[in-house]
């Protein structure tokens, strides 16, 4: 596995088997058993990992995140841990384009949930890579957002996306970004600049996946 992607698992991994599995998420319901069932279904059932971006296949791929969340706790964080090879998302082939920013996302989330956090100070490989993945995210999750939004990631590049009309600039280092961009824009550290209502609506809007 290439390092971003097995660093920020194991990091992850580390950090669930510390804080145990009943301690909450940023995922709103979350425990950390939960976050962990959903990465395994993510990697290992590929039957079901469709329901999480595919909203009709969303009812059985929560059925069976919960079955797999029912099983022993030492077991499920092994599987968190050892991906297998053969899933279309841990190979050794699609692991860092697939997994880097998934496995910073949910580090965080688990991070940020905890008491008296405070953001880490990322490599500048890391923060590259994110921004890389994050810049295309944004004119993704920001097509139809009623500005002329500008978002930068100073010292990595920016990017204009948004319908047009008012402006609006979006700034952070990209770590920041992906989670402001990835829906946990409560948990983020950005500057909007911008009207207050256009701020406000951009920090509350419903972004990610």
């Amino acid at each position: 596995m290439s390092r971003y992607a097995r660093s920020e698992r194991e990091a992850l991994t580390d950090l669930m088997s510390t804080l145990g599995p009943d301690a909450p998420t940023v995922n709103e319901g979350w425990t950390v058993r939960d976050l962990a069932a959903h990465l395994v279904v993510r990697e290992r059932r590929p039957d079901a990992a469709g329901g999480i971006v595919i909203k009709p296949l969303a009812g059985y791929t929560e059925r069976v995140r919960l079955s797999v969340a029912a099983r022993p706790w030492a077991d499920l964080l092994d599987q968190v841990r050892r991906p297998p090879l053969w899933s279309p998302t841990s190979n050794p082939l699609t692991d860092e384009l697939v997994n880097t920013m998934e496995f910073f996302i949910h580090h965080e989330d688990v991070r940020r949930a905890q008491p008296e956090w405070q953001p880490r100070d990322l490599p500048p490989g890391l923060q590259a890579a994110l921004w890389r993945r994050t810049s295309a995210m944004a004119r993704l999750a920001l097509r139809r957002f009623p500005a002329a939004l500008r978002v930068q990631a100073p010292g990595h590049g920016e990017r204009s996306v948004g319908r047009g009309g008012e402006p609006l600039r979006l700034v952070g280092p990209p770590g920041e970004l992906t989670l402001f961009l990835s829906g946990r824009q409560r948990v983020s550290r950005v500057q909007i600049d911008g009207s207050a209502p256009l701020t406000e609506r951009l920090r509350s809007t419903h972004l990610g996946f």
